[in-house]
């Protein structure tokens, strides 16, 4: 069936939203789908987002056809709004920050862990199952409202972190392929689907607001993640081009913990009135307060808002206890905690950690939005000085509350006072414009229009283990190949200057992956000898058994590389034998996984 839609997806930390503009029309005209959902047991309603949460629920909580949709009867895992409350009522059953446990590392993602820490009655999820419920939900909605375009057959753009690594990407990417998208999917940068977003409401108007030379700073603080993006402003035969220059890391924080220290707050108060609180209850509390954030902060929002606890027993709580939180107190609170007036040359606080630790998303220590923007741009300038962004596009539900923009914007003048920062004029729908950007970069694909160029966001690097003589407990010395340079193009490819190198074959083996943001300048072929964890991060490893061929006697056979870079940005390492077997040619091995999308197509 020929796509007739193009159809971009933000699949967020706290919400998700669909977007999708028909191929054919001579403009992008990008809509919202409204998505029914769950709103209370037996109630289904069109909303324009659908909340990432996941509420488990037990199975008698099913009957009567209580929690059915549309086009599900007797289902017990439910998305969207219904989820989200339940979030502050049963947490322990409600499943959260889904997506931030995707580029955790440290724990298998395709295992059920989810809702992390839950009693053993739970039938728990994994964080690739809970994302792909999400999509499977938004993919259904799309299908009952255009029966007759089935989303498998339309152009679709899901979005990922910039900071995503290519584990996390491809992740998310077999969590999609899962809900029944297309295999065609593309993944897209979140901030740079913002620009896109901002050059639709702006069209031709854009090449007026901007200038050769200038810097835009896309500063994205959305529920669970901060995001930093580069974006500089060139010329190519006569016309503006934007090109992404750097990226930010993975930083896990945002609007989830501001809900946790106004939680935290707020557990004060209901100390002062004599009420202590048990583990689930501070959870439910930490929901709770997200409500009375999202309350208080809009410039029309009250004074104060009531923030209530549900009673867990005699001992505890003997009903439902209230307290008021006041929109001043707020908003000095979090202002303070999460964008303090800091110094250029700032860093993020490294706190002293236990020699013991849970093993649970890698949180940052420190919440000062502004240091670790401090920390970009100094990581990102050249010969000692930090880049000064010349305008700033925000995007994330955090800078829906004009205290928080104002502030950062503050911070940006104290660090260049000659020539502070501009807020990029124009229409900045900040709930939807990852999904809308999403949308018109399909559409532009197809059609022609403003595109974002800058190839990979990072370089990549193989671990390749040193030869020597071997120390009883201690593993040899590993080396890290680079194989893939920053701002490599997709549909390239490139041979990989170095030595022969030893591939194990025959028996399983782990392939260890590098990635780094900020060694720009490294061509393949170079070779580190040592690196700080700054420099370099390593990437989940991939284990494979690699064919052996009959007539090979040793356990490892002489290779060189090849990097290949997909048009869908799939990364291909190839390992070409350097010696003739019995076979006509020597034999090749492939090793890939997606590291779509660190540029634009």
């Amino acid at each position: 069936m020929t796509a007739q839609y193009v159809i971009g997806i933000d699949l967020g930390t706290t919400n998700s939203v669909l977007a999708y503009a028909p191929i054919n029309a001579e403009n992008p005209q990008v809509q919202l789908l409204a998505i029914p959902q769950l709103t209370a047991p037996g109630s289904i309603e069109k909303r324009n987002t659908l909340p990432s949460f996941l509420y488990l629920a037990p199975e008698h909580e099913a009957t009567g056809g209580a929690l059915d949709l549309p086009w599900q009867n007797g289902q017990t895992q439910v998305a969207g709004e219904l989820a989200r409350k339940q979030a502050a009522d049963a947490p322990q059953r409600t499943v959260t920050a889904a997506k931030s446990w995707l580029c955790h590392s440290k724990v298998d993602r395709h295992q059920p862990i989810l809702p992390w820490n839950a009693p053993a009655e739970v039938a728990k999820v994994s964080p690739v199952a809970a994302s792909k419920r999400y999509l499977e939900h938004l993919r259904s909605a799309w299908e009952e409202a255009f029966p007759d375009a089935p989303l498998a057959s339309q152009q679709v753009v899901l979005t990922v972190p910039a900071s995503f690594d290519a584990a996390a990407r491809e992740l998310t990417r077999e969590a999609a392929l899962a809900a029944g998208l297309p295999q065609s999917l593309v993944l897209l940068e979140e901030p740079q689907a913002a620009v896109y977003a901002w050059l639709t409401s702006m069209g031709e108007r854009w090449r007026r607001a901007l200038k050769v030379g200038d810097t835009l700073l896309v500063c994205d603080v959305g529920g669970g993640t901060t995001d930093l993006t580069l974006v500089g402003v060139a010329e190519e035969r006569g016309e503006l081009m934007l090109r992404r220059i750097a990226v930010g890391d993975h930083l896990l924080v945002g609007g989830d913990n501001m809900d946790l220290a106004l939680a935290h707050f707020v557990a004060g108060k209901f100390a002062d009135k004599g009420t202590k609180l048990d583990p689930w209850q501070s959870v439910s509390l930490w929901h709770a307060c997200r409500t009375a954030k999202e309350t208080l902060l809009p410039e029309e929002g009250p004074k104060k808002h009531p923030v209530s606890v549900l009673g867990r027993g005699s001992k505890l709580i003997g009903g439902t206890v209230t307290v008021e939180v006041e929109r001043a107190s707020a908003a000095d609170l979090l202002l303070e905690g999460f964008f303090p007036k800091t110094a250029l040359g700032d860093k993020p606080a490294r706190r002293r950690q236990s020699g013991f630790q849970e093993i649970g998303l890698p949180f940052e220590s420190d919440t000062a939005v502004t240091r670790h923007l401090a920390a970009f741009l100094s990581a990102h300038g050249a010969d000692g000085t930090a880049v000064q962004p010349t305008h700033v596009l925000f995007n994330g539900g955090v800078f829906k509350a004009a205290p928080f923009r104002n502030r950062l914007m503050e911070v940006l003048a104290d660090w260049a006072p000659s020539k502070p920062a501009k807020i990029l004029e124009g229409e900045q729908d900040l709930d939807h414009a990852v999904a809308r950007g999403a949308a018109y970069y399909g559409w532009a694909k197809l059609h022609g229009g403003v595109r974002i160029r800058g190839g990979t966001a990072r370089s990549y690097y193989v671990g390749i283990e040193t030869a020597g003589l071997a120390i009883p407990g201690a593993p040899r010395p590993l080396r890290a190949l680079c194989v893939v340079p920053f701002g490599m193009e997709e549909g390239t490819s490139v041979d990989v200057p170095s030595g022969e190198i030893g591939l194990v074959v025959g028996e399983p083996a782990t392939f260890r992956f590098f990635s780094s943001p900020t060694r720009k300048t490294d061509k393949p072929g170079d070779l580190l000898s040592s690196w700080d964890d700054e420099e370099l991060a390593e990437t989940d490893s991939l284990e494979a058994a690699l064919p052996k061929e009959d007539d090979t006697q040793d356990d490892y056979v002489p290779v060189r590389f090849q990097s290949n870079l997909t048009e869908l940005g799939v990364f291909e390492l190839w390992c070409a034998g350097t010696r003739n077997t019995n076979s006509e040619a020597p034999q090749r091995w492939k090793l890939e996984f997606s590291v779509r999308k660190d540029a634009d197509a």
